[in-house]
């Protein structure tokens, strides 16, 4: 049995990382304004309703592609949440995403955290699953 792919193993754990800040938030903010109550959770990432709702959305999906397709999760969350995380930092803080996401230092940070490493895995999946396939077809 191979071990799994950095892909999988990023789409896993962003996953229910992500999950469970989403959860987690709406205990500070629950607030679907524009942005609407923005608080800090934790202390660090600022977070309202449509940030709740976009972590738990992610991390559902990158729990149901662990399996499906990690490596297409990793690409797609890697430039989805750098580009956030990028956005975030050019307006600087007490400002919104679109009117609907908050940013800030900690939010702007946790989604390039979690974009670069996915832009990693999905690049490190991808020459190792491409020499999987060169030696399966040896066979």
């Amino acid at each position: 049995m191979a071990p799994p792919s950095p892909a999988r193993l990023y789409a896993a754990t962003a996953g229910v990382a992500l999950m469970a800040t989403g959860i987690v938030g709406f205990f500070y903010s629950a607030s679907f304004g524009a942005p609407g109550e923005v608080s800090e959770m934790l202390g660090a990432v600022e977070v309202n309703g449509w940030a709740n709702v976009l972590y738990v959305a992610a991390g559902s999906a990158g729990l149901l592609a662990a399996t499906a397709a990690p490596r297409g999760f990793a690409l797609l969350a890697g430039l989805l949440f750098t580009a956030i995380g990028v956005w975030g930092l050019a307006l600087g803080g007490g400002e919104a995403i679109l009117d609907l996401l908050p940013t800030g230092a900690g939010a702007s940070a946790l989604a390039l955290i979690v974009g670069l490493l996915g832009l990693a895995s999905a690049a490190s999946s991808a020459s190792s699953e491409a020499g999987a396939e060169v030696a399966g077809d040896g066979l």
